[in-house]
């Protein structure tokens, strides 16, 4: 008797349920929380005939992870839909940069990188489960179909922990923040899920540093300034690129230009960011074009580096600021060299397998494991 086939409870792509900022986890009592992960946020739609994942902007990601489509194949039954986020788990915790490097035109490179940096899926809600369209259910029936519905034992496929008592998710915010995850989600028990609607709520790390003004850009074809580049001295006195900051209103964007205009350098001047042969490779510079800007550019405008101020930001990769900062004030009471690496608050790294309290593997390994409730 031929096997019937079941499926999907809506096609492929859709937009994903995403999150509002707000600066604490939520009292009532009817939340749930789980740690915010920092990958690739990616829908899974698995059929008879396979599986495909698709990204936030609704684009196909199959075939710059190949090493999932087995696992996710084998932990999930034909006709479901999964929300969660891809991962890459490194020696210091979640590596950003390693997902990067994945979005490859070439087949053989990203073949080759799926096996020296194999990836991971975190499942955090459940869309559709045999056919059946979940998205109307409460969350609360969600996450338990998704605890029941997931294979236990299938490499490199996790659920989230999540849990109702608000004292634990605080303290997630703080341990697990040297593993990589940037906050925490909080999602109300009766909340269905709704596509491209702001629904949920994340609490993000925020912290501030004082920053040497070293640069800036144009504000698209415009003649006002439209961001800040940032640099931070290291141990070796270099300054550093270290990110931008961009949060300017449109008068803020004017006065900039007088404001930095005594600033300005000629592009044959001495600056730390000019590229001369002979001059240390390891300084980060910005300006250089890579297959993530494409065709944009990224030239700049140098700066003396004279100015400070002080800016917001969420957390680090590695030696440089994860997302755009958030400008906050002028600083001209500091002196630029004060500016360096020492004065971030940089989180004590914790171990992944942490997170995942009451399991036996750690993330990296490849053996059964299964995220708690």
């Amino acid at each position: 008797m031929k096997e019937r086939r079941v499926p999907l409870p809506f096609k492929p792509p859709i937009a994903p349920m995403l999150a509002k900022l707000a600066h604490q986890l939520p009292a009532e009592a009817d939340y749930f929380f789980e740690p915010k992960w920092d990958g690739f946020r990616c829908l899974v739609f698995r059929d008879d005939d396979g599986v495909e994942l698709t990204s936030r902007n609704e684009r196909s990601l199959t075939r710059y992870f190949p090493e999932l489509i087995q696992p996710l194949s084998e932990a999930l039954p034909p006709g479901t839909v999964v929300d969660g986020e891809i991962i890459i788990a490194g020696r210091h915790g979640l590596d950003f940069d390693a997902l990067l490097q994945r979005i490859h035109p070439a087949s053989s490179r990203v073949d080759s990188l799926a096996a020296a940096t194999p990836a991971s899926f975190v499942a955090f809600d459940l869309l559709g489960l045999s056919g059946r369209d979940l998205r109307q259910l409460p969350f609360s029936e969600r996450r338990r179909a998704l605890e029941e519905s997931l294979a236990p034992g299938v490499p490199r496929v996790l659920i989230t922990p999540s849990t109702t008592d608000r004292n634990l998710a605080e303290d997630w915010f703080s341990r697990f923040e040297g593993a990589g995850l940037d906050g925490v989600m909080a999602k109300s028990a009766t909340l269905p899920y709704r596509p491209g609607k702001r629904d949920m709520i994340k609490v993000k790390h925020e912290r501030t540093a004082d920053c040497v003004v070293a640069g800036f850009r144009w504000y698209r074809s415009e003649h006002v300034v439209g961001s800040l580049l940032l640099g931070l001295y290291d141990r070796t006195a270099s300054l550093q690129h270290v990110g931008i900051t961009a949060s300017f209103t449109r008068q803020q964007r004017e006065e900039l230009v007088d404001q930095l205009s005594s600033h300005r350098l000629p592009e044959a001047a001495d600056h730390p960011w000019l590229r001369r042969d002979g001059d240390d490779p390891a300084t980060r510079r910005p300006g250089t074009a890579n297959r993530w800007s494409g065709t944009r550019d990224l030239s700049f405008e140098p700066l003396a580096p004279e100015l400070v101020c002080e800016v917001a930001y969420d957390h680090l990769q590695g030696d440089r600021f994860r997302h755009p900062t958030t400008f906050r004030r002028w600083r001209p009471d500091r002196d630029p060299r004060s500016c360096t690496y020492d004065q971030l608050d940089v989180a004590v790294p914790a171990e992944l397998a942490a997170i995942f309290a009451g399991t036996t593997q750690s993330l990296t390994d490849t053996g059964p494991r299964r995220g708690p409730s």
